[in-house]
């Protein structure tokens, strides 16, 4: 045990990395999930036949292996598995729950790096910068380790270190992800409907902003200033003199941890009090300022001995653009209205959703979810409920959902799940109630005479329809008669049985070139016409070869539709 924990840290800790051995590391992890995906489609793999708890269980099992590797290959993939964790509109709700479970409780690196890392960045020695500085560190997360110091001041800092060798992982690991990211998105099955690349391009850039120390001092910096007229939260100040790149140096602000129920009774804490308020500060960051912490998991938030609450790691921030609002608007009357076919043109318009030839079965999803979802009172609802329904609908259909969208609902899910931690009786969605009420009654005129002029052109366009219908429905007699009106209609499973149709005959064709070739080479090679025979045998081989790929091309139709 001993010696496999020295081998994990070695890994880990280790300034230099092997672009071979990564690559046969992380390839094999794609291959042996690759292989495990195509087994659970096939019956004959399943023990005393195949049934949906099998299936179930098998999911669940192969989703802690892959939590388990993940771990195993370092920094990279386990911040890539914490994304993925956000996107169950890509991956199965078995996935999705295990990557959520992904800590950053990792090995440690030495003190002798950090001494390094530290005079390297900051262009002095340690006794230099701090009166004081603990070797141990107070936590090591993937992308680096947190240090107690003091300055020469007297004031009490953490300096945050990042792992030594991180960017030349990155570099590596991301050019290795980009082959894979390609290979999927040409995948016959996988690719289909997915932005493999697209997604690449976000975990690139979602990676690269969290091991800049310089901007997680900015986005902490934006934060407290957000903050500066609420007691009620606290923000540790950056030490700018003491920061960098890779070095970070912020106050220290000492806390119990949020999930730590015992701690905070015994320190006379109301609970329900502290889950109140872990909503406020979310509905505050959202509503307000538009800038918000996106991983406000239990390590991220503590609460002060005078019961506020205290945020750290700034590394993961989201912002909601103000040129978002007028989509999100109009997606909003589209589900007041529950009026399916409004919601699916909004999030097309807000790129939450690829358009496609045939919109039908997404459409009938999204009037599924609104005919059940509407018929509830909106304190009554679960945002983790809501979030589920909505990523199961999700899964499998064209939706792209924006990074910001999916973490604004982890966070809404994870402060839910803490809240009732703290508060059995807490429920989310009543508390943001009277803040979604706030909100509407505190428009400025112009947002108000948007949202009445909405109201008002909504209420002349049934007007207008109603009057109208008469004269459309005589219009449309009229065209009739003249024989104006074309129809167009595409028949899917007619299409498919013509490809499949032709794709047959087109076999069949091939089978006799090659059985010519083949008796042709034979007659040949008996008249010892050596080489026109190897030229026969040859061109009854390719056709031989454009046979079998036909025939796998046929048998994946099949197993398509």
């Amino acid at each position: 045990m001993e010696k496999g924990y020295t081998d994990k840290a070695y890994r880990w800790n280790r300034e230099n990395y092997s672009s071979r051995r990564r690559f046969v590391d992380i390839w094999s992890f794609v291959l042996s999930l690759m292989f495990k995906l195509w087994l659970n489609k096939k019956s004959w793999s399943y023990s005393g036949g195949v049934t949906e708890a099998k299936r179930a269980a098998r999911r669940k099992k192969q989703a802690v292996w892959i939590r388990n590797t993940l771990l195993d290959l370092g920094p990279t993939f386990i911040k890539v598995g914490q994304l993925f964790s956000t996107r169950a509109d890509i991956f199965p709700s078995e996935y999705v729950e295990e990557l959520s479970k992904l800590q950053d409780k990792v090995p440690a690196f030495n003190y002798e790096q950090v001494e390094a890392i530290v005079e390297k960045e900051l262009g002095r020695k340690i006794p230099q910068l701090f009166d004081d500085f603990e070797p141990v560190p107070l936590a090591a997360a993937s992308l680096g380790q947190v240090h107690k110091a003091t300055l020469h001041t007297k004031e009490a800092v953490v300096v945050k270190v990042q792992r030594p060798g991180l960017k030349k992982l990155f570099e590596i690991d991301l050019q290795i992800l980009k082959g894979i990211a390609y290979y999927f998105q040409r995948h016959p099955e996988w690719g289909r409907g997915r932005d493999w690349l697209g997604i690449y391009e976000e975990c690139c850039r979602i990676l690269w902003e969290e091991i800049d120390y310089l901007r997680e001092g900015r986005n902490a910096d934006t934060f407290r200033r957000n903050f500066r007229n609420e007691d009620w939260v606290k923000v540790p100040r950056v030490y700018w003199r003491y920061a960098s790149t890779k070095v970070l140096t912020l106050e220290y602000l000492p806390g119990i941890k949020i999930s730590q129920y015992a701690a905070l009774e015994a320190a006379g804490l109301d609970r329900q009090v502290l889950a109140h308020l872990g909503a406020k500060a979310y509905l505050h960051q959202l509503l307000n300022n538009g800038f918000f912490h996106a991983d406000p998991h239990p390590g991220n938030i503590a609460v002060s001995p005078e019961g506020a609450l205290i945020f750290y790691d700034f590394g993961m921030m989201g912002e909601i653009k103000s040129n978002i609002r007028e989509g999100l608007m109009e997606t909003l009357f589209g589900v007041a209205q529950k009026d399916g076919d409004r919601v699916v043109q909004s999030l097309i318009n807000l790129g939450a959703l690829a358009p496609a030839e045939d919109m039908g079965p997404v459409r009938r999803s999204v009037q599924y979810m609104l005919d059940n979802f509407m018929d509830k009172p909106f304190e009554a609802q679960s945002v983790a409920a809501i979030s589920d329904d909505l990523y199961e609908i999700a899964y499998n259909q064209p939706f792209r959902f924006p990074a910001t969208f999916t973490f604004v609902m982890r966070a809404f899910s994870t402060l839910e799940g803490v809240g009732k931690g703290l508060d059995p009786d807490f429920n989310f969605m009543e508390v943001a109630k009277p803040y979604a009420m706030q909100l509407m009654s505190n428009m400025n005129d112009s947002e108000r005479n948007t949202f009445l002029n909405e109201l008002s052109r909504q209420a002349v366009q049934v007007s207008n329809t109603a009057l109208g219908l008469p004269r459309r429905l005589e219009d449309t007699l009229d065209r009739l008669e003249r024989g104006d009106v074309r129809l167009r209609f595409r028949s899917i499973e007619t299409e498919r049985l013509l490809r499949r149709q032709s794709n047959i005959q087109l076999s069949m064709t091939y089978s006799v070139i090659i059985s010519g070739f083949t008796l042709s080479a034979t007659i040949l090679l008996l008249k010892d016409y050596i080489w026109l025979a190897v030229f026969a045998g040859l061109i009854a081989a390719t056709v031989s070869w454009l046979l079998i790929r036909l025939l796998l091309r046929l048998d994946r139709y099949d197993r398509m539709y």
